[in-house]
């Protein structure tokens, strides 16, 4: 398989399906992607590496609140994504939101979030 049109296919996939790929590899290797992330660069990284501050964030929505349509229109907002995309993540929750934005934009989208009255964190 060549590696370079599989990762041309996975960044035309939406970020559902993405999920749902992640979460089957998960199972089908007994793995957790979160831990390779992190592993994989902390192997390999020096100690001034490690003191440099952190300037992309991923956006995970922890829980919805009582406001779901709310929640899901900031969804659709910040992502882009269609209704049934947006829902979808709303009834996953965690489910991760957005990968590597700024801080500032991360920011705004968690302060989007609360105001629907949903539970965000910046990983």
């Amino acid at each position: 398989m060549d590696k370079q049109k599989f990762i041309e296919e996975l960044k035309s996939m939406p970020v559902l399906e993405l999920n749902e790929l992640v979460k089957a590899i998960e199972e089908e290797f007994g793995v957790s992607a979160a831990a390779m992330a992190v592993a994989g660069p902390a192997a390999g990284a020096t100690a001034a590496a490690a003191e440099e501050e952190k300037t992309e964030f991923n956006v995970v929505l922890k829980d919805v609140g009582a406001n779901k349509i709310g929640v899901i229109k900031v969804i659709r907002e910040v992502t882009g994504l269609g209704l049934a995309e947006s829902k979808a993540l709303a009834d996953n929750a965690p489910s991760t939101i957005k990968e590597n934005v700024s801080k500032e934009a991360a920011n705004e989208m968690v302060e989007k979030f609360k105001a629907a009255g949903a539970t965000v964190e910046l990983k």
